[in-house]
């Protein structure tokens, strides 16, 4: 077929949610988005103001904040927007929610893989613990954290502004995403599925694999521990940190799998799960994460004291 390509200045996304209930998807949304911005701004101005919650784990806890913070930013007020009827996102927005998406999410898997790291030698190496995991440390994996998503980004950036179009400039989803800019894309060479493929497996599958195998260690010693009240602890330490990872990774891989597996799920149902999976999770992770730690809900209370 004779393809011309064309300038595109803008992209047409195409969000496709029952119409009988899209004022209450954007109500939702934007309680959502509001809890989100609230819960994790409280938790990041609670560690910041209290000398004792600077360690290892707090800093972990504050990263994922800011993380959540911008995920939600990026990803929510834009698609309240599609839904309102501003269905046109220009090129450049465009470019800069896939990127920010792809990123973040990279980002968010190594920071809760390092978490279940330091939860490792906290559990199994508590006298060590000071020594093993220090300020240093803590910036090193600060940089990793940073660098190594950005490393894997900028071959899809460089991709993305080689592509051309030239059938249509409509994206069948709520929001920018690299493989179906690829579909709609005129250009066709493996190497632009190979980089995610790479991607997926670096961010997503080893990540996880790790995660699950350090609190499946932590849990196997935390049974020998002979006090109740510490294995009390640490199994509800161990549970508070799964649960989430199980919000971060479940739904976006229920989606794929059940896609994998040729079940046919409708449009509306597929945007619904996907829209789940990346706008609940920031709203929960603050509840799960924070507000059930006893030194954060004291600071939090103390705060509303002084207030």
């Amino acid at each position: 077929m004779n393809q011309t390509s064309v300038s595109v200045s803008e992209f047409i996304l195409h969000c496709t949610v029952d119409s009988k209930s899209k004022s209450y998807t954007i109500a939702i949304l934007t309680v959502v988005y509001l809890v989100t911005l609230f819960g994790n701004c409280l938790v990041l101005r609670v560690i910041a103001m209290n000398p004792q919650l600077q360690n290892s784990m707090f800093a972990g806890i504050a990263a994922l904040a800011i993380i959540d913070v911008v995920g939600s930013t990026n990803i929510i007020p834009r698609l309240i927007s599609i839904l309102s009827g501003w269905v046109a996102i220009p090129y450049g927005a465009c470019l800069l929610q896939l990127l920010l998406s792809l990123y973040l999410g990279g980002a968010e898997s190594f920071l809760l893989a390092f978490m279940a790291c330091d939860r490792y030698v906290a559990v199994l190496h508590p006298l060590r613990y000071s020594t093993l995991v220090t300020k240093r440390v803590i910036w090193a994996a600060g940089l990793f954290l940073n660098i190594i998503p950005a490393v894997f980004v900028l071959p899809e950036l460089v991709f993305i502004t080689e592509l051309s179009f030239c059938n249509t400039n409509i994206i069948n989803f709520c929001f920018c995403d690299y493989v179906l800019l690829i579909n709609i894309a005129c250009n066709e060479n493996p190497k632009y599925f190979d980089i995610m493929t790479v991607t997926s497996f670096v961010f997503g599958i080893c990540p996880f694999v790790f995660v699950l195998l350090s609190y499946a260690r932590i849990a196997y010693a935390a049974l020998k521990i002979s006090s109740l009240e510490g294995k009390k602890k640490t199994l509800n330490t161990v549970a508070t940190h799964l649960l989430v990872v199980a919000l971060f990774n479940v739904p976006l891989l229920i989606a794929y799998m059940l896609t994998g597996a040729g079940v046919k799920l409708s449009v509306e149902a597929n945007n619904a799960m996907i829209i789940v999976a990346v706008t609940v999770p920031p709203m929960f992770n603050p509840i799960i994460y924070s507000f059930r730690n006893k030194e954060i809900r004291s600071s939090i209370q103390k705060l509303f004291k002084r207030a």
